[in-house]
């Protein structure tokens, strides 16, 4: 069986991060394919075990600016239907709740910093149990956000944004906040969006400092949940293939 990852990266700071590390140990290795260079629409949404949109400052709906967005948006719609494998982060979230037909728009205020998920009781009885707000703190950097799609489960949420994480059957999982982020990485990230953390008013030294005492426990959380979700994967992967004749 193939065991290829596909991540589809947007801007190369933002990539798997501490998730990297679980699939190397899980035997999935990662192909990244980085937009803007690759050509995305020549991909096989069907040839990897699992695919990862991950995130990227644009909105997931402006295909006017950015003609990247609508084949990007066409491998996961033929991944699910497929009932493949799919993850998406941040954007890669939004990307996923457009192509379930779910309104993406702009959120009320920007999320940008360390806030613990609230979980609800499906999420508590999911993979994402192990990032509950009692066990770590999250990270988050978004300012657009999206209703929940129909026949989606809703995980977590925050003060600012309901819909943190949801559950589409058991191939489909959209995280609109980060846990894959790491300390040791993170530097890039305030350097790429300095001009974003200043409009906001956000102190650069405040966020480095926060994210160096959060990141190692979410860290910690993070891998448990993605190993758990991978493993609960492979158990319907084998079971599936059980059944064949």
């Amino acid at each position: 069986m193939n065991r290829e990852v596909l991540a589809v990266r947007h801007v190369y700071f933002e990539d798997l991060g501490s998730f990297e590390r679980v699939l190397g140990d899980r035997g999935r290795p990662v192909r990244y394919v980085d937009v803007g260079f690759a050509r995305v629409g020549a991909l096989n949404p069907t040839s990897a075990s699992l695919m990862v949109i991950l995130g990227g400052p644009i909105n997931a709906c402006d295909d006017a600016r950015f003609p990247t967005l609508a084949p990007i948006a066409a491998l996961i719609e033929k991944r699910i239907a497929a009932g493949l494998p799919t993850l998406g982060i941040c954007l890669g979230a939004q990307l996923i709740a457009r192509v379930l037909g779910a309104r993406v728009y702009a959120g009320a205020h920007k999320e940008i910093g360390w806030t613990p998920l609230t979980l609800t009781d499906a999420g508590r009885q999911s993979a994402l149990r192990h990032v509950d707000g009692g066990s770590t703190s999250m990270f988050h950097w978004h300012g657009d956000t999206f209703d929940l799609p129909a026949g989606a489960t809703r995980l977590a949420s925050t003060p600012l944004c309901e819909n943190q994480a949801f559950a589409w059957g058991d191939n489909v999982l959209g995280l609109q906040c980060h846990p894959e982020v790491r300390a040791d990485r993170f530097e890039p990230w305030l350097i790429g969006n300095a001009g974003e953390l200043d409009a906001a008013g956000i102190d650069i030294n405040a966020l480095r400092a926060e994210t160096a005492q959060h990141a190692p426990c979410l860290e910690t959380q993070a891998s448990l949940m993605l190993h758990e979700w991978l493993e609960a994967l492979d158990n319907l992967a084998a079971g599936a293939a059980a059944k064949q004749p």
